[in-house]
């Protein structure tokens, strides 16, 4: 199909999250007779773990764009991607830029479009946890409020955005791109096209994810989490595939001997088994077998709801209710009788029963394309 005369649209990646979001815009946007997608990764995740094996998997195009910004503080990888981008954008005037979550680079190319006249359509937008200590949330609100277009994954969002001032008529509810990602692989792992990540061990355990610094940049509030991670441990391993800076963090506070490597053997309860980062896939496996997931991810939340997976969140708030609303998952904050008692009841069965949400239904990406058609023309 010619792309002479398309609209050009530059799709925005830069960290896991993102790749998982953009790769079913990216396939939606290739079938459109009057847009042409350019992916920009920003480079924001890097390594192979962290960035290349998501494309591989989700067979994710090679980026049209790559910045190569790297790690950083928050300042300085912002203001890397800003720089950066703004000289891909001069040199190939993409007609729309198209940002998704809440990451670093989300907020840095929206600043960069908006002061150069380029309206940004934000996937994702309008979630609130209405905490400003966390950096999603600043993100998050920026981003929308210089937002041209704003697709909406669940009522709270539009809802957020119209106490905010944004017009309604800028507001569209359109589902969950993530869930079009989720719905696609989990049929690839039920039929056995992934590596198993626990190799052949078949009994209960718990998958967790930790990586926010409220959670791990504190030595007591870190340590007052592991212990309760030690306790469901007693019931049931506990997997752990760790964040590099979550692993630095152990090391720093002498947390080490709380922790197991896992070796892929079968073994009894009783441990917290830490593991490399896993790959989009397998990590889909851990989850969709798990009899708990703990985590303080915000995508993961809404995995286990659509996946029925119970879900303990260990944060004090979160910026996708409908997951507690009708979904699988609760809040358990950082109090370990909450933590321990939470994975207790999943182990024996006695979790509520979710259901899924409105429009989460593997297809949020074509009504996005759809409506960007006509928006842009």
């Amino acid at each position: 199909m010619s792309d002479i005369g398309k609209k050009k649209v530059f799709i925005v990646a830069g960290a896991r999250p993102n790749f998982v979001k953009v790769a079913p815009i990216m396939r939606a946007m290739a079938e459109s007779p009057s847009l042409r997608p350019i992916l920009v990764h920003t480079g924001q995740h890097y390594d192979h773990n962290m960035s290349q094996s998501f494309f591989d998997e989700l067979n994710i195009p090679r980026p049209d764009v790559f910045l190569e910004v790297g790690s950083g503080s928050h300042a300085a990888q912002t203001a890397a991607v800003m720089v950066a981008f703004e000289k891909a954008v001069l040199e190939l005037k993409p007609d729309l830029v198209l940002v998704v979550g809440d990451v670093n680079s989300t907020l840095a190319c929206s600043l960069v479009s908006a002061k150069l006249m380029i309206p940004v359509a934000h996937v994702e937008a309008g979630l609130r946890s209405f905490d400003r200590s966390m950096p999603e949330e600043i993100n998050r609100v920026l981003t929308d409020s210089i937002s041209s277009f704003l697709f909406v994954t669940e009522p709270s969002g539009r809802d957020n955005l119209l106490r905010e001032g944004v017009a309604e008529d800028n507001i569209f509810f359109v589902g969950n791109v993530m869930i079009d990602t989720l719905a696609e692989n989990a049929r690839r792992v039920r039929n056995g096209e992934s590596a198993r990540p626990l190799g052949d061990f078949s009994g209960d355990y718990a998958a967790l994810t930790l990586h926010r610094p409220s959670n791990v940049d504190d030595p007591a509030t870190f340590s007052r989490i592991i212990s309760a991670l030690e306790a469901a441990a007693a019931e049931a391993p506990v997997f752990f595939p760790a964040h590099p800076r979550t692993v630095n963090n152990i090391r720093r506070f002498g947390l080490d001997d709380h922790f197991a490597a896992w070796d892929g053997a079968s073994t009894p309860a009783g441990k917290i088994f830490i593991m490399e980062p896993l790959g989009y896939l397998e990590f889909l496996s851990l989850t969709m077998n798990a009899k708990i997931v703990l985590t303080d991810s915000g995508g993961i939340q809404e995995e286990t709801t659509w996946l029925g997976v119970p879900c303990a969140t260990i944060r004090e708030n979160t910026e996708r209710p409908v997951t507690v609303d009708i979904g699988t998952n609760i809040l358990v904050g950082s109090d370990a009788g909450k933590i321990s008692a939470a994975a207790a009841a999943a182990l024996r069965g006695d979790w509520k029963q979710g259901r899924i949400p409105e429009l989460w239904d593997g297809h949020a990406a074509p009504r996005i394309v759809s409506k960007l058609e006509s928006l842009l023309y």
